[in-house]
């Protein structure tokens, strides 16, 4: 089943920005709390809640509370909407192609023209 629009647009809006890419390809390696994803970002803690908001929004990450603090990590589904859309449009690229080449295939061979010889100036 392909996602709606509005989830595939969350998640492809999400993704444009490069901090919240940087914040997903940290959370890849385990998950942080917001002070720890902050650190390497010249940007305030408020901030970076904000772009891991439009990441849970988006779907792409997850909080839990555990005490006090309030770990993140990635979503276990969170690209699955986008990666079944783009399946689709890699698979009707490959019939393209598919298609493209069967044309190539039952073209007759035609024999690459000769050009003329150069003349000489003289």
């Amino acid at each position: 089943m392909i996602a709606s629009p509005d989830v595939l647009d969350a998640t492809f809006s999400a993704l444009a920005d490069p901090t919240r890419r940087a914040i997903l390809t940290r959370l890849a390696r385990g998950e942080a709390t917001v002070m720890e994803l902050a650190e390497p970002f010249a940007m305030s803690q408020p901030a970076i809640s904000r772009h891991i908001k439009v990441l849970e929004t988006a779907g792409l990450v997850v909080r839990r509370v555990e005490g006090a603090t309030r770990p993140v990590r990635l979503a276990d589904n969170g690209l699955r909407a986008a990666d079944r859309w783009l399946d689709k449009l890699r698979a009707a690229l490959e019939a393209n192609y598919a298609r493209l080449d069967a044309v190539l295939a039952a073209m007759p061979a035609e024999p690459t023209p000769r050009r003329p010889a150069a003349r000489r100036r003289g």
